[in-house]
C-alpha cells in the first residue's frame, strides 16, 4: 500500500522528491502523506476530490488484501 499510495502522489506533484509516506500499524494501519507545501492543493485538489479518490484507491487494493488502511494527509 505504502509504495502504491507513493508512485500515486509523486506523479501528482511538482516536487516528488519532497514526498513521504510513513506507515503506523495497528488494527487500521494509517499511511501518513506528506508532500511540499506548495504541492499539498494537488494532493487534495478542489472540495477535497482527489484526496477522495486517492483514498478510494487505497481502500479498495486493501479490501482486496484484507487489510484496513486508511490515508491521512498531513499538513506541516
Amino acid at each position: 500500500m505504502k509504495e502504491l499510495l507513493l508512485y500515486i502522489a509523486q506523479n501528482l506533484v511538482e516536487h516528488p522528491e519532497a514526498v513521504t509516506v510513513t506507515e503506523l500499524q495497528g488494527e487500521t494501519t494509517v499511511l501518513e502523506l506528506r508532500v511540499a507545501p506548495e504541492d499539498m492543493g494537488k494532493v487534495i485538489g478542489r472540495q477535497g476530490r482527489i484526496a477522495k479518490e486517492i483514498r478510494t484507491v487505497i481502500k479498495s487494493v486493501a479490501q482486496r488484501t484484507g487489510q484496513k488502511v486508511s490515508v491521512d494527509i498531513v499538513d506541516e
